[in-house]
Formats: structure tokens, sequence, C-alpha cells
């Protein structure tokens, strides 16, 4: 089990693609710009909201300085609470403890709230091949589950799919594992609601065991938090016996008062609201209330090698907001199912290379290579991680991690151009080789680009590749050091 979904191309193939695909592309675009409009319009409401960023990112890097403590004070307040602790260093592992969880209370079904964690993992899939079937119980998880599909969007999984598409999956779909959808249902979403709803709502009152994430986890207190849009996050935290939730290392926050910061800044970055309309707050086990068995498994799978990258680990104060995932170009253009992982966008393209490893898998080293570095990314992100930064860094690892293989191309176009430039002879020699080509092609059909420059079409191979997806500009006619030196002479 991984964080990356087994069998899909790399990210250049995947995006060519989606590319292509101009429904995706609508889609994609009109849920994005109506997201950061609305997150723009909230942002813009806070005065300080700069300082609230600088405190959201200063509280999870001291979280992360002193993470062995604060996670033994949260084992210790849950267990007082009434609370299992499970430790998982792998997939695998978390996967096990809730399959044997599961089938000690004789069940072959579980309720799910919206996790990436368990997306990550892989749970449902281990949970299936246990006999047990997970439902998800959020409506773009859902929509995903029923389509068949994959996520691509870290809050709104299916930001790919319309309306139309929706009411298609839940007419073909719901039938066959529940309550089916109304024969007249239309493509309005206030009917597509109403259907998930009524679809589920056996499925609460069935469970016997539900299954979490958490957005965060107090150490001081053992409480967990749940912030979520639609109320199914609810019905899985209190109707169920049994509770499971998996969290990440990484959600530590050492104090109740934390929590002020990012309730704050979580529902501004993620949905543009002021406050989430569900934020659900749980410590162990009150009897007679909700939950008679809590369990928490605490995950690493990859955490503590992130958190070991002094330039890296400024990752883990991630929130999951997806802020950077609704203004980044290249996501908004090519969806997130291109990045092969569930997490996708600019946080996936640097937290699914570090929590895995890079040098081992084409599709993971092309990840922080699927970016402008525009910058766009640090700027809306709620706790400060520099995503560019990280990226370059990232770059660096994987061509140290591909050093002493066999060159490729690009390799070798490096190694001729260092050759060169460590050189001033070299270098005016090459300079005035490519005027000379300019010359030669300005004669040859050059092609426009926008505006109104004169660019090269598609160079030969093994170029093509490169120039496919760019403008190549016509070298200048005259380098800058012969125009220097004629210069030096005119003005004598």
């Amino acid at each position: 089990m991984s964080a990356t979904f087994v069998g899909m191309p790399t990210f250049p193939v995947a995006a060519g693609t989606a590319l292509a695909d101009s429904q995706l592309r609508r889609n994609l675009a009109h849920a994005t710009s109506t997201i950061r409009t609305k997150r723009a319009e909230v942002v813009r409401e806070v005065d300080a909201w700069e300082q609230l960023r600088v405190a959201g990112a200063t509280l999870k890097d001291r979280t992360l300085r002193h993470l062995d403590v604060y996670l033994e004070q949260l084992e210790t307040a849950l267990t007082a609470a009434g609370a299992t602790v499970h430790w998982a260093r792998d997939a695998d592992e978390a996967n096990r403890i809730v399959v044997d969880i599961a089938r000690l209370h004789g069940t072959d079904e579980v309720v799910k709230v919206k996790s990436m964690t368990t997306a990550e993992i892989g749970l449902n899939d281990a949970l299936e091949a246990a006999g047990i079937h997970a439902w998800e119980t959020d409506l773009a998880e859902l929509i995903v589950q029923l389509g068949d599909d994959l996520p691509s969007h870290i809050l709104v999984p299916a930001i790919h799919r319309n309306r139309a598409e929706i009411r298609e999956i839940f007419l073909r779909e719901m039938e066959r594992v529940g309550r089916p959808a109304p024969a007249d249902l239309t493509d309005a979403p206030l009917e597509l609601a109403a259907a998930a709803r009524d679809h589920l709502r056996e499925k609460f009152l069935r469970a016997r065991v539900a299954v979490s994430g958490a957005n965060f986890a107090v150490a001081e207190t053992g409480t967990l938090a749940v912030v979520e849009s639609e109320g199914n996050g609810r019905m899985c935290l209190t109707l169920p016996e049994v509770l499971i939730s998996i969290v990440g290392i990484e959600k530590l926050l050492p104090t109740w008062a934390d929590l002020d910061v990012f309730l704050q800044t979580l529902p501004r970055s993620s949905t543009g609201e002021r406050m989430n309309p569900y934020t659900s707050l749980w410590s162990g086990v009150t009897p007679g209330d909700g939950p008679q068995q809590v369990h928490v498994v605490l995950l690493d799978n990859g955490r503590t090698d992130v958190l070991a990258d002094t330039v890296g680990r400024q990752a883990l104060r991630c929130i999951r907001c997806s802020a950077c995932l609704n203004i980044c170009p290249v996501y908004e253009r090519t969806g997130g199912h291109s990045y092969g992982s569930v997490y996708p966008g600019p946080i996936g393209a640097i937290l699914n290379p570090m929590m895995r490893g890079v040098g081992q898998d084409a599709q993971l080293d092309a990840l922080p290579y699927a970016s402008s570095l525009c910058g766009a990314c640090f700027d809306v992100c709620p706790v400060r991680i520099d995503i560019p930064e990280v990226l370059v860094h990232l770059r660096t690892k994987v061509v140290d991690a591909h050093r002493g293989r066999r060159p490729t191309p690009q390799d070798l176009v490096m190694r001729a151009a260092s050759w060169t430039l460590a050189s001033s002879a070299r270098t005016a020699r090459s300079t005035r080789l490519a005027g000379l080509a300019a010359r030669v092609l300005s004669r040859r059909g050059l092609r426009s680009a926008p505006g109104g420059r004169r660019v090269l079409g598609a160079l030969p191979r093994p170029a093509a590749g490169w120039s496919g997806a760019r403008d190549v500009p016509l070298p200048p006619a005259e380098s800058f050091r012969s125009w220097w030196s004629r210069a030096g002479r005119d003005a004598r």
C-alpha cells in the first residue's frame, strides 16, 4: 500500500492526456475559480491574516521540533480518557490494526468519515480483501466510490465530475449497493445531496464500526478534531459503537488554545467559509454517549523520514486545506489524477517523493518537476509552506539519486554545457556558432508566438520532446560579448 496509485503513468504522460480532455478542463476551471474567489473574499475580511499564517507556521514548527514529547503526552491523555492507542510504522501495519478490530467485533462493514490518511494507506482495499465493506459517507467521496473512480482533489475529491455525470453515477450505481436513487432524479445539487442522504441513512443506522481521520490532535487534552461541511462526519463519530481514528503523527497541536489559529485559517483556506458548518471534537469514551470503544492509530508511514529533512520538513505543517491546488495553474489544467497520488497538486508534488523516497520510481521522481515554480502556492498557504523551495530541493535530490547510472540525453547535454561554460574561450566560440545558427535558421520557416515573437518550430530528436511543450526562442544573431566589444570600439 502506498500514497501513489499503482499503475499510473508519470506526470508528463498523464498531464498530456488530461490536457486533451476539454470537459475535464472546463470542470476544473469552473470549480477552482469559484473556490479561489470565495477564499479571497473571506481572507480579505481578516486584518491579521498574515499574522495568523506566521502563528500557524510557528506552532507547527515548534510541535515538530518536540514531536516525541507531544506524542507521548497525547497517548497519556487519550488512555486516561478511555481510548486505546495503537502505533503504526507503515500502511500495512495500520491496515492490519483496523482489520483486526473490525473482525473482533464481527462486522462486515464500516462507515467512514472523509480521510486523506485512510486513502493514503489504501484502507478500503485492505478492508475489502478481508471481506469488510467500507462505505464512504462524504458526498464527494461517495461519488468517487460509486463511480469506481479515484479522488483528484484534497477537499473536493470529485472535482473532475460535473452534475450531469454525478446524476448518471447515482442512477446507475446506488441500487447495486443499497437504497436506489429516485427514478426522476435531476442534476440539481439539492436533489443530488438528498439522494445521497437517503442512500447513506440506512448505513449510518446499521453500522457498528466507524473509521475516521483527524484534522488535529491536541496533546494536552487528548482531543481529536474533525472539521467538515455536511454532517456525515458527525453521524460517523456519534452513532456506531466503535470508532477507529487513524491520525498522522504530524497532526498534533500542543494545547487546546492552539486550535484557535487553525479554526480561523482552515475553513477560509479550504471552503472559503468563515467557519466550518460542523466541527466535531472528542476525547476518548463517554459512558452512555457515543462510541463506547475508541481506538486511535498513530501513523508514521514515512513522516519521520520527512522530519529528518531540514528543508522538506516544513511540508509536515500541511493542514490539508487544498488552497495550493486551487491556485496552481498546473493543477487547474491537468487535474489531480495526473499526479498519480492521493495527494495531488503542489503539496502532493513534495509530500509523496519525501514520504516514499526518490530515485526508485519514475512516477515519484517526475513530481517535483510538475510545477512552474510561480510561487502562488506559497502565497496562499495558511501555514507558509515554501513549496517552490522544497520542489527545487527535491529536484536536486532526484538528480543526485541518479548519479552513477547510465547517462540520459539530458545528462549528456548538461555535461556538454558545463564543459563549454567552464572556459571563456569555449563559451565565446559557442556564442559565435549560435549566432551563425540564428542567421541560417532565420532563412527557414519560423512560427509566431504570443506577442509577435518569432520562434523555432519543433527541434529534431532527441530535443523534440523538450521543444514540443515550449516555445524555442531564436538565438540572437549577435552575442553580448560581440556587441560589447563592438560598442567599445565605436565609443573610442
